[in-house]
């Protein structure tokens, strides 16, 4: 039986089984391969692979000018007055540059040697990837004195018929060019003979994307920013459509900004004609064109004289048309436009009151690799040519304990280093020592002691620094770029850092001797705190709970073997925990209880940490380490629940275990594992046909809701409503059905989606320092709302 059934199976699996997927279809089949996700994510990353493109314009020195349009209907649209996308022919297959670019993969002019030097964009798949998972994208391009315009639908070539040019739709007719038939280019206007650009417009394809996926207009400011800052005297703007906002800016001010960027249409354009095409039911009509119906595709694109004709002046559109912006205010427009590169970047970055100036160190070096280059004939061949590796990184250190550290190559931003940061680090390092080294009496170090060296994370204490190299076809480890692999790099970073860095650490250039004292004062002081901070670790380990074999006698464990699934409450007070127990399932759900508010660790010191029982007990518990030993893959305890009574107290003290979390046991927040309970504030008890039944609100507006409600639809209930002053004053079958039953609890997961923004705010409001929480307080008293508070 088994033998026929094998058979069978290998009769059934022959070539005819196999499916080849050819061009963008690839794409669309397997989006994730080439954005990651389908969801805010890959969304995201479809526009920065079109802005990304006319930043590399900008770095081969081509432009000086990028707009981004959020237009209202959702469409998304990148111009810039670079070289714009050639419109000539491509002679191996056939097509025009601009379909080469749009829709075959791994095309581009970034292959190549000699028209871009240094690009963020490597693989040549993200113009054509966009367009495959747009459900439109339409493409001007201003060269040679004239407009040309090509539209897709979901990838393929074609022309939409728009009922009204300038409010152009995914949804209108669409006559596809024959498959295998090249689409010539539409001339659609003419533009000064100077004027160079090119403007991209895409709706994103809803079949493709989550109906969660949402675009953050706060990811794109802050990717544009960092942009600008990298690319010093470009120009980045950035319209939004969808938010109006009134001031003093006139319209006449938006006009000026146009200029030069917009499709300038002749006085005598006239509307566009009704298409003979029309769509079925608002959606779009896909047409192939035969070759009979509609041969004006096929043809050599019209000369200049040609493109009055009232054909051609029906297809023109304006793709930046400001002028059309809100008459009575203006839309939102944040412009962006930094000369000072990297300097100016540490300056924004740098939080608290400076211990130095900002250090620059540049240069430029050279260096040989081999690498595949096209040649003659179309193959692929090995040959070593002559790299140039500029460097620019700026630096400054502040009064904190964070550092914050920002690399990049070209303008891709590197999160998890590589050669040039390790350069930068090493050279960094060795410098300190050596100055440190050199100077160890008057900055009171014992030499002898093997403990008091200078080490990495003492130097980094405080540290503000943007590394950037600009080199011709980085290697990166992954599609992710997260890491910088070319190894001929780090050599050139460290011996700049060595060279420049070396004459400020020591005083030695003029101007930095006492910013150098400062910095290593600073620096020495990182090391004495951190030597005593282990001295005490290891004292306290001696003598406290953690290193005892036993856990502590209040803490109620599950049953073992449930790791993935095991929860760990942490309960306020002993009459809680009675409750507790008789609600838990002690086959998953372990329970420690901890006595009033915590120590609040963001004041106190490593031994003062260790020495708290609470603290203690907690870390003991988690069974994972804690601060820089903390393994998460030790943690006993897929979940961490937070249960504390539904009142002032209890959020406070979910603060203090939050702020414990955060610093000493930071994963289990980053990877999602920390949660807050929910218990309700409120019971209703049902009265007539519906005794003996109970609704739960957790808050007083929504008591007052339900209460309204249960009048509305009649419903009786007793007027005496139980308000739970704490969770030990719940039945055990009630904190099991509204706080532990995973089947009918509500739990809210603790997220840290912006990690820099709470290392500020963290010290901000549970540190040492007063007058800033005051001031805190004070500039947000206005935009109280009580959806943002947990309570």
């Amino acid at each position: 039986m088994a033998r026929a059934g094998k058979q069978q199976a290998e009769q059934a699996y022959s070539a005819d089984s196999l499916t080849v997927l050819e061009g963008l279809d690839a794409v669309r089949k397997r989006p994730g391969m080439y954005i990651g996700t389908t969801d805010s994510q890959g969304l995201m990353h479809c526009l920065w692979e079109i802005i990304d493109n006319s930043v590399d314009e900008a770095l081969a020195g081509a432009c000086d000018d990028i707009r981004v349009i959020l237009h209202a209907d959702g469409s998304i649209e990148v111009c810039d007055n670079g070289r714009g996308i050639p419109v000539d022919i491509e002679p191996k297959t056939g097509l025009s540059g601009v379909e080469v670019v749009l829709t075959k993969l791994h095309a581009g002019a970034k292959f190549g040697n000699d028209s871009y030097t240094a690009v963020g964009g490597l693989h040549g798949v993200g113009s054509s990837v966009v367009n495959a998972l747009s459900s439109r994208l339409d493409v001007e391009v201003d060269r040679g004195g004239q407009t040309y315009r090509m539209e897709f639908h979901q990838g393929h070539p074609g022309v939409y018929t728009d009922v009204d040019p300038d409010k152009p739709s995914p949804d209108a007719p669409f006559k596809r060019t024959r498959k295998g038939k090249p689409t010539q280019l539409r001339v659609v206007g003419k533009v000064p003979a100077k004027r160079t650009g090119t403007r991209i417009r895409y709706w994103a394809d809803p079949e493709i994307f989550n109906t969660t996926a949402t675009f953050s207009y706060q990811q794109l400011i802050d990717r544009v920013r960092q942009t600008s800052f990298l690319v010093p005297g470009l120009k980045i703007t950035v319209v939004d459509e969808h938010i109006e906002q009134t001031g003093d800016r006139s319209q006449d001010e938006f006009l000026e900004v146009d200029e030069g960027m917009g499709l300038q249409l002749p006085e005598d354009a006239t509307p566009v004609e009704e298409a003979e095409v029309a769509g079925v039911d608002g959606q779009t009509q896909i047409v192939e064109d035969q070759g009979s119906e509609d041969e004006s595709l096929d043809q050599d694109a019209p000369d200049g004289d040609e493109s009055d004709s009232p054909e051609l002046r029906a297809d023109m559109t304006t793709s930046v048309n400001i002028a059309n912006l809100d008459s009575e205010g203006h839309k939102r427009v944040e412009e962006f436009l930094h000369t000072g590169g990297v300097v100016d970047f540490v300056d924004y970055l740098s939080q608290g009151e400076p211990v130095s100036e900002i250090w620059h160190i540049t240069g430029e070096d050279t260096y040989e690799e081999e690498t595949q280059k096209v040649g003659d004939d179309g193959e692929l061949h090995a040959q070593k040519v002559a790299r140039k590796c500029g460097v620019d990184i700026a630096l400054r250190w502040v009064n904190d304990y964070d550092s914050t550290i920002r690399s990049f190559v070209n303008v891709v931003a590197t999160p998890g280093g590589g050669m040039h940061v390790d350069g930068f680090m090493n050279a960094m390092t060795r410098q300190v020592r050596k100055v440190v080294e050199a100077n160890a009496r008057k900055l009171k170090v014992n030499l002898k002691d093997p403990h008091t060296k200078i080490e990495r994370d003492d130097i980094m204490a405080g540290l503000v620094a943007v590394v950037t190299v600009r080199i011709a076809e980085p290697q990166f480890q992954g599609q992710t770029k997260d890491v910088l692999g070319t190894a001929q790099v780090k050599p050139i970073v460290s011996a700049m850092t060595d060279d420049q860095f070396g004459l400020m650490i020591t005083g030695s250039k003029r101007g930095f001797k006492d910013q150098a004292a400062r910095v290593l004062e600073k620096i020495v002081g990182e090391m004495h705190a951190r030597v005593q901070a282990r001295k005490t670790k290891e004292v306290t380990r001696r003598k406290n709970a953690l290193e005892s074999a036993s856990m502590p006698a209040k803490l109620s464990d599950c049953m073992p073997g449930n790791d993935d699934v095991a929860e760990l409450f942490i309960v306020e007070g002993d009459s809680a925990l009675g409750t507790a127990k008789a609600a838990r399932n002690s086959a998953f759900q372990a329970l420690l209880p901890i006595r009033g508010k915590i120590l609040n660790v963001q004041k106190a010191s490593i031994s003062q940490i260790l020495g708290n029982k609470e603290c203690a007990s907690i870390i003991q518990v988690v069974g994972a380490g804690s601060g820089a030993n903390f393994d998460i893959t030790q943690s006993r305890y897929n979940k961490v629940i937070m249960m504390t009574d539904a009142d002032v107290d209890g959020a406070h003290i979910r603060i203090l275990l939050l702020t414990l979390f955060y610093r000493y046991m930071r994963p289990l927040i980053e990877e999602g594992h920390v949660y807050a309970a929910v218990p309700p504030l409120h019971r209703i008890s049902l009265a007539g046909k519906h005794k003996g039944q109970f609704l739960y609100t957790y808050s007083d507006d929504e008591l007052e809701g339900k209460l309204a409600e249960l009048k509305r639809q009649g419903m009786a209930y007793n007027e005496d409503i139980q308000r739970y002053k704490g969770l030990g004053e719940m039945d055990a079958d009630q904190l099991a059905d509204t706080t532990m039953d995973p089947r009918t609890r509500m739990l809210r997961r603790i997220r840290m989606e912006d990690a820099e923004e709470a290392s500020r705010i963290f010290p901000l409001l549970m540190g040492d320092d007063v007058p800033p929480r005051k001031q805190f307080i004070v500039d947000n008293a206005d935009d109280f709302d009580r959806s943002k508070i947990d309570t």
